[in-house]
């Protein structure tokens, strides 16, 4: 770990330089509006570790595969949102020092996320050399207004001298992912020039997006308009800018303005990209920062109050859940179904910033529940269109009829993923598919989703499994061989329990959907019986697997095993690895590793939490008591289901561990990883760990319900959730639960079992 954010509870902090950790606070400081994003690179030269990151959310290269053996069935490339051209450039020089923060004596330096308004600030002293002193701030905001623009206020006070100081204000297209497989450059240039405003258009290989990147920058000399009249320019291939050159007094303030406009193919026709990225410009410079400004962090405030979770005499765990919802709120906004939520968002390279099954399984019930439900529905919608896609996928494996396996690593529907133990054996990646579907319309009541998008899906799903199954003649059962559950710490396991639970539900479950959407939407039912080929024939070779399928248990524990031959392994608790071997994927073998009882995340525990309502108390608490002590927690995603579950048994002190793991697993560095970006995916499980740990909030009989508990350290908590037709605001003290109706209609909702009426606009409050 590596503790050097302040606690705060609305600002991220970091006070004082430290070279090594510049790398981490890239990722930690970085910023995005759904449309694009950055890490928080230096405005100013910085010759130390650094990894360059700009993204734009849908742009992708398919990097061509990279493997020792190839195997049947291997993805030809593996899709990358890639590293975009870099317009946030504003490098200063004094005579031939350049202002490199690696090299100059800094001082007094802070650097704060505002996360209330979403923008980036610092501020420090720099020494040259020569003993020259420069005070330097910026401000740095990419508009959730505006989501094409991004703006920078840049402020040099020299301190104790008189002279020229040179500012570089450039765009960089000539750059490259760390991460490519071959070391090549995805971009090419289309064109480029210096009026009326300096601009790169750009071009994704093979899959030819374009991309207009364009700037202006304007000066004030203590806030008088100043308009420099000595300048060069520097131009070379996908590289452009201008160098001022400015004599500066003793304390006098030079402002910088630079405004950036980024215009991609995915919205304009390639034609029309330079002139909506111009238009956007002067849209900006006769606005001017101030304006922009106040009116982005008006949209931020409007964000918070339908998103804030707001916790009550514990600063650390207020800061850590509200940078969890403010990295969320920043990767992802619903407006485009083309879109998804990569697991680094717009902070890191590592994944590819593409899609896994963590949308499903995490992210969808935070958008259910903080926005309207069209974001959420936007996020299924993605899934439905990439259908054919996954049909495609399983008939590359072998697959046939319409079985369809969703990808486990895409950006397009097309599986991109070369690990054979993930691409070919993580299948129940299809399960979460099915699951959210089920979990959308069950919490939004949209059940025309099912006629119009779910079924179909549902279908090809249960196809797959039916196919995927074959019947033992030992054990007069069928069994679900050769696969990988979410404990990646297990590969290619024979009836993997949690596998094989979610392919029997997904079928139970299709089952159950065609039921209904043949007894309600007869029309729709036809057209997709018609286009999918579907007889009701097929449902009964599902019911007789659903009937018949083998799942490991045993008997004197009592418990779910996590697949055949579990209990072969030594069972030593986490607990007694020594420290300076966790995290054990760092330090051991991946032998060592795969013949250990540990276990990365949920794995039983994960279908226990989709499926709590099919097992009665005892049975999940004996199963957590088993799992737990053997878990590492070295996924992201492993700890805030664990700790839904710990409050579920009433375990407060495991829940409320387990909830600060997940909430500051970035902020404190828990894995030593943070440096090559966020975990975004397993933020909106942090988020879950309040709502449906700490609250218990559950759906009941098409009703919420809430079981909640007050953590130990807080005084209360509150947040605000949509569930269909009504907004509500919950709030839990030590003794009692607050829900008002900010709604007009009448809502009936279960506290501890205790039915409560609350008509619209008004509150009630329970004794807990």
């Amino acid at each position: 770990m590596n503790k050097y954010i302040e606690h705060s509870p609305w600002e991220i902090i970091e006070n004082g330089f430290n070279p090594d950790n510049q790398e981490a606070s890239e990722s930690i400081f970085s910023l995005g509006n759904g449309k694009m994003g950055h890490r928080a690179n230096l405005e100013e030269y910085f010759s130390g570790k650094t990894l360059q990151g700009t993204y734009i959310s849908g742009i992708y290269y398919p990097d061509k595969t990279r493997v020792g053996w190839w195997k049947n069935g291997y993805p030809e490339y593996f899709a990358k949102i890639i590293n975009a051209p870099d317009w946030r450039g504003i490098k200063i020089s004094v005579g031939k020092q350049k202002l490199d923060l690696y090299k100059c004596k800094i001082s007094d330096f802070k650097r704060v996320l505002n996360m209330k308004h979403g923008y980036l600030k610092k501020s420090y002293t720099a020494e040259l050399l020569d003993g020259k002193k420069l005070e330097i701030s910026s401000i740095r905001f990419l508009s959730i207004v505006n989501d094409e623009l991004g703006i920078i206020k840049y402020t040099v006070k020299p301190l104790n001298f008189t002279g020229k100081i040179k500012v570089l204000s450039d765009l960089n297209a000539d750059i490259k992912n760390k991460d490519a497989n071959y070391g090549e450059k995805f971009w090419t240039k289309i064109e480029q020039a210096f009026v009326p405003f300096p601009f790169i258009v750009t071009e994704t290989k093979k899959t030819f997006f374009q991309v207009c990147n364009a700037f202006v920058t304007k000066f004030f000399i203590n806030k008088e308009n100043f308009n420099p009249l000595k300048f060069r320019s520097f131009e070379k291939n996908k590289y452009l800018g201008y160098e001022y050159e400015i004599k500066l007094n003793v304390n006098q303030e030079l402002t910088i303005y630079k405004y950036a406009a980024v215009t991609s193919s995915l919205y304009y026709p390639k034609d029309n990209l330079i002139d909506a990225a111009f238009k956007n410009l002067e849209n900006a410079i006769s606005e001017g920062f101030d304006k922009l400004f106040d009116e982005h962090k008006k949209a931020w405030e409007e964000k918070w109050k339908l998103a804030d979770i707001y916790i009550e005499g514990d600063v650390a765990a207020q800061q850590g859940i509200r940078f969890n919802i403010f990295q969320l709120l920043q990767t992802y906004n619903g407006k485009d179904e083309r879109l998804n939520i990569g697991p680094k968002g717009f902070t890191g390279e590592k994944y590819g910033g593409v899609t896994y099954w963590d949308t499903e399984a995490y992210c969808l019930p935070f958008y259910m529940s903080t926005n309207d439900a069209k974001v959420a529905k936007n996020l299924l919608i993605y899934r439905y269109k990439h259908l054919p896609k996954a049909i495609e996928n399983a008939e590359k494996l072998g697959f046939s009829d319409g079985a369809a396996l969703f990808p486990m690593v895409t950006i397009n529907g097309e599986e991109c993923h070369n690990e054979w133990e993930i691409t070919f054996e993580e299948i129940h990646r299809n399960g979460a598919i099915a699951y959210a579907i089920f979990n959308y319309i069950r919490y939004t009541g949209d059940k025309q989703y099912l006629a119009q998008f779910g079924l179909e899906v549902l279908i090809g799903i249960a196809r797959f499994w039916a196919q995927r199954v074959n019947f033992s003649q030992e054990k007069q059962k069928y069994v679900m061989l050769g696969v990988t559950g979410p404990n990646e710490y297990e590969n290619n396991v024979n009836n993997n329990w949690y596998t094989s639970t979610i392919a029997l539900w997904s079928m139970k479950y299709a089952i159950e959907s065609i039921e209904f959407v043949k007894n309600n939407f007869p029309d729709d039912f036809k057209k997709i019986t018609d286009k999918t080929k579907f007889h009701l024939n097929e449902t009964e070779k599902w019911q007789n697997i659903i009937d018949n399928m083998y799942l490991p248990y045993d008997e004197k524990r009592q418990i779910f095993l996590q697949q055949d031959g579990f209990l072969d392994k030594e069972l030593i608790p986490a607990s007694e690895i020594p420290k300076n071997q966790r995290p054990i994927n760092k330090h051991w073998s991946w032998d060592k590793i795969l013949r250990s009882c540990y276990i990365k995340q949920a794995d039983v525990l994960q279908g226990l939490f989709f499926f709590e309502e099919n097992y009665d108390i005892e049975t999940i608490k004996r199963n957590f008591d088993f799992y737990e002590p053997l878990t590492v927690h070295e996924s992201s995603l492993s700890p805030s289901v664990y700790s839904i579950i710990a409050a579920k048994i009433g375990n407060k002190h495991k829940a409320y561990e387990l909830y600060l793991r997940t909430a500051r697993l970035d902020l404190d560095d828990y894995n030593d990883e943070v440096a090559e970006g966020l975990h975004i995916t397993s933020m909106a499980g942090t988020w879950m760990s309040i709502v449906y740990g700490f609250a218990g909030m559950r759906i009941k009989d098409n009703k919420l319900s809430f079981s909640p508990f007050l953590p130990e350290k807080w005084k209360s908590f509150e947040f605000r959730i949509f569930f269909r037709d009504w907004l509500l605001s919950v709030k839990i003290t030590d003794n009692s639960l607050i829900i008002r109706n900010l709604s007009d209609k009448e809502i009936e909702i279960f506290v501890k079992n205790e039915n409560h009426k609350i008509v619209g606009q008004s509150s009630i409050t329970a004794k807990i």
